[in-house]
């Protein structure tokens, strides 16, 4: 019961829309902008690097206080990911926007740093540099998923951290399979991309 009360805890502090609210400081309604996304990345696109930074540090942090506060309880194994991933689910499919919200990297990241900082900070450069690379994020974000299964594998990682890694690159590539399918289209919106916040939402964004 302490396990299921913790991963509730963990989904609705997951669930907080900081993009949402942020943008709403500027009197933008991100999920009528760009993606309609309200993690970094459209806020990024719509309103600067100033007020992504802040989002992208909350969406990372949230995850992160979530295990935390699960090991304060005692928590291990297994029960640590499934917090892991209700975390991520809030801010995926948040109860404050109608089970709308973000596609899961930022808090994904948070969530692997307390889980096993190593394999973290090992797959946090992969990302960076497909990034840098090929200016997706969706491509960095995809590839710095797997990465994470194959670091902890590699590193001989316990089974349970292994497939939390592995759930949470799921949902990873759920949240990104449009950006997938124009990838391979060859219209992915590129890293820097703006657009105006009267724009309306069309499409699905790269990452966030």
């Amino acid at each position: 019961m302490e396990t299921l009360i913790i991963m509730l805890l963990a989904y609705l502090f997951g669930s907080i829309p900081a993009g949402a609210w942020v943008a709403r400081t500027y009197g933008v309604d991100i999920q009528k902008v760009g993606s309609g996304n309200t993690g970094a990345t459209n806020i990024l696109r719509t309103l600067g690097w100033g007020p992504a930074l802040v989002v992208a540090f909350f969406d990372v942090f949230k995850g992160g206080i979530a295990l935390l506060i699960a090991r304060l309880f005692g928590l291990d194994g297994l029960q640590l990911g499934l917090v892991a991933v209700s975390a991520v689910l809030g801010h995926n499919y948040s109860v404050f926007l109608r089970f709308r919200g973000g596609k899961g990297v930022a808090t994904s990241m948070g969530t692997t740093v307390v889980l096993d900082p190593l394999v973290g900070l090992m797959i946090l450069p992969i990302g960076i540099c497909v990034i840098w690379l090929t200016r997706y994020v969706s491509a960095g974000s995809m590839v710095g998923a797997v990465s994470g299964v194959i670091v902890a594998i590699a590193l001989g990682r316990p089974l349970w951290e292994v497939v939390t890694l592995a759930l949470l690159a799921l949902l990873i590539f759920w949240t990104h399979r449009e950006n997938y399918r124009r990838l391979q289209a060859g219209n992915e919106r590129r890293f820097g991309e703006r657009v105006k916040p009267e724009a309306p939402a069309t499409e699905t964004s790269s990452a966030g």
